[in-house]
C-alpha cells in the first residue's frame, strides 16, 4: 500500500487521464478500500480539487473543470503551450500515445476559458506534409496572437491586422514566405495552417474577393471588428494545398499546369507535397501545378514520375520537350 500523500498524488493523477473512474477500481488500482477511496477523495476537495462522485451501486468519481494544475503547476499561457504542441505532435515515431495520455491528462482540468483557447486553435488548424531536409530556423509565435486568429476563425468575424514581412536567411528547402505585401490588412479568416514549423492563416480579402496566405509571426493583430462575415467556400483547393501553392509558387521563375494520366492518389504518392499541387479531373486524370527555376528542372521532374502526360505550356516548356525527346530517340538510334 503506496504512503498517504504518495497514495493522494497517484488519485489525483487517475482522475486526470479520463472523464470517470468507479468507486472499486481506483481502490483496486491503488491497493485500498472504497471507504480510503472515499476518504482520499475528501482530502483531495480539502486541498481544493473539485472531485466530483455519483452515487450508486459502486459511485464513480471524476475531476471537474476549473482546478489549478498540480502537480505541474502550469501558468495559463504554459498550459496552452503544452496542449497545442501535444495536439500537434512532436514529429518523433513512438510517442503518439504517450503524447494522448498527457493531454488527456491536462484537458481533464483546463478551466473553460483555456479549454476554448486551446479548442479553437484546434479546430482552426491544418497541419501540412513536413519538407525533410529543411534547415529554417523555428520562427517565435507569440501565443496571443495565435489564440486571437484562432478565435476569429471559430467565431467567423473580420480580422484586422498589421503585416510586417521579416527577412530570413536562407534556407535548403521551398521559401516560407507567402506572396503577401506589408501593410495595413482586413480579412475573412478561414483556417490556421501549420506547415515546416511555420503557422499561417488563410484568409479572403472581403472587398476584392483575393485569397491569401499570411505568416502568423508577421501578424500584429489590432483592435477586434466584432463583424461577422458568411463564410465563402476556397474554389477548387483546399487550405492546405492552397498554402503549400502559394508559398511555394513566390520560388518559382517558371510555372506550369501538367496533366498526368493517373489518378490524383497516385501521382500524389510519388511527389513531395512542397513542390506541386494536385488537382484531380477524373478518376484517369490529374492537374500538376508546379514549377522550379528554369524549364529543364521542371522538363527532369515530370519526367521522373514515370506516368503518361501530356504539356500544352507554357510554350517554351513544349519546345524544351521536343528538344530533349529528339535527343533522346537520337540516343537509341542505330
Amino acid at each position: 500500500m503506496l504512503e498517504t500523500s504518495s497514495r493522494r498524488l497517484a488519485l489525483l493523477s487517475l482522475l486526470q487521464s479520463r472523464p470517470e473512474w468507479p468507486g472499486p477500481e481506483l481502490a483496486e488500482r491503488l491497493g485500498v478500500s472504497t471507504r480510503t477511496i472515499r476518504n482520499d477523495v475528501e482530502s483531495l476537495r480539502e486541498l481544493g480539487y473539485p472531485v466530483e462522485s455519483t452515487r450508486g451501486a459502486t459511485g464513480a468519481y471524476r475531476l471537474g473543470p476549473g482546478a489549478r494544475l498540480p502537480p505541474l503547476l502550469l501558468d495559463d499561457e504554459e498550459a496552452v503551450a503544452v496542449a497545442i504542441g501535444l495536439r500537434a505532435g512532436t514529429g518523433v515515431s513512438g510517442m503518439e500515445e504517450s503524447s494522448a495520455r498527457a493531454l488527456a491528462k491536462l484537458e481533464q482540468v483546463l478551466p473553460h476559458r483555456l479549454h476554448r483557447q486551446v479548442a479553437a486553435i484546434h479546430e482552426s488548424t491544418t497541419r501540412a506534409p513536413e519538407y525533410l531536409g529543411t534547415n529554417v530556423a523555428d520562427p517565435e509565435i507569440d501565443s496571443a496572437v495565435l489564440s486571437r486568429i484562432a478565435a476569429a476563425v471559430r467565431d467567423r468575424e473580420w480580422f484586422r491586422f498589421d503585416y510586417a514581412i521579416e527577412p530570413e536567411a536562407p534556407s535548403d528547402a521551398p521559401t516560407a514566405t507567402p506572396s503577401v505585401p506589408d501593410g495595413r490588412k482586413l480579412v475573412e479568416p478561414y483556417r490556421l495552417v501549420n506547415w515546416r514549423r511555420h503557422w499561417y492563416l488563410v484568409g479572403r480579402d472581403p472587398r476584392s474577393g483575393d485569397w491569401s496566405a499570411y505568416r502568423a509571426d508577421w501578424i500584429t493583430p489590432l483592435m477586434p471588428t466584432r463583424r461577422a462575415f458568411t463564410p465563402v467556400p476556397l474554389p477548387g483547393l483546399d487550405y492546405t494545398s492552397f498554402v503549400l501553392r502559394d508559398v511555394a509558387a513566390t520560388g518559382w521563375k517558371v510555372h506550369a499546369r501538367i496533366t498526368v494520366f493517373a489518378p490524383a492518389e497516385e501521382v500524389l504518392a510519388r511527389i513531395n507535397p512542397t513542390v506541386g499541387v494536385v488537382e484531380s479531373v477524373d478518376e484517369h486524370r490529374c492537374v500538376l501545378v508546379t514549377g522550379a527555376d528554369s524549364l529543364e528542372t521542371i522538363a527532369v521532374y515530370i519526367g521522373m514520375l514515370g506516368l503518361d502526360f501530356k504539356v500544352t505550356g507554357p510554350p517554351g516548356l513544349v519546345t524544351h520537350l521536343k528538344t530533349l525527346g529528339n535527343r533522346y530517340l537520337d540516343a537509341v538510334s542505330p
